[in-house]
């Protein structure tokens, strides 16, 4: 089977094994993969992203925990998530970040669901809203001027991850739901900027 995807061709590289530490059977992708099961994988074990910047989903067509992946090496299924993330079993499909090539990243958070209550301006890295003066540990909706951001739901980049996209949405996420297919808490507490 093929996969289609001319929107991302030729700008990102990754490559997957169907065991740990790049073992096993591989397969380079350049586009999304909705399904790694159409391609003879039960899950991805291990990868290496040559070039651009990806999200993973536990589950396939792009469901389940989600969780970027930089340039580098992935030996085993725990690094997909970072240091500080919760255990991730499994990766069944992924996708491009295609604003993640932005020079400038551009926020605006908000209190509540519908772009209402306090609002807060973001260009940078924040692993802590509560120290950037945020004093509520909820972001009910948000909006993505330019690029694309990954939010964290506890400081210093920990717990589930949301990638935020100015591509997906149109850029704004009304309601906290919208952040990812887990997400029953408005719960974020911190912020970094997803760059390539």
């Amino acid at each position: 089977m093929t996969h289609h995807c001319t929107k991302f061709s030729g700008h990102w590289k990754i490559i997957v094994f169907d065991e740990e530490c790049f073992q096993g059977r591989r397969h380079e992708f350049t586009s999304e993969c909705c399904n790694v099961m159409e391609f003879g994988f039960e899950t991805v074990r291990s990868l290496r992203v040559e070039s651009g910047a990806w999200v993973g989903y536990e589950h396939a067509s792009y469901q389940g925990q989600q969780f970027v992946l930089e340039r580098g090496e992935y030996p085993q299924c725990d690094a997909f998530g970072g240091s500080n993330a919760y255990h991730i079993e499994r990766m069944t499909s992924f996708r491009p970040i295609a604003c993640a090539n932005h020079r400038e990243c551009r926020m605006t958070i908000y209190e509540r669901e519908n772009f209402l209550g306090r609002k807060g301006e973001l260009s940078d890295d924040y692993p802590s809203l509560q120290a950037m003066g945020w004093c509520n540990n909820e972001v009910g909706s948000l909006r993505i001027q330019s690029g694309a951001f990954v939010c964290y739901q506890y400081p210093g980049y920990r717990g589930y991850q949301y990638i935020m996209e100015c591509d997906r949405h149109c850029g704004e996420y009304k309601h906290f739901k919208e952040f990812g297919s887990h997400s029953q808490t408005p719960q974020i507490q911190s912020i970094r900027r997803i760059q390539q």
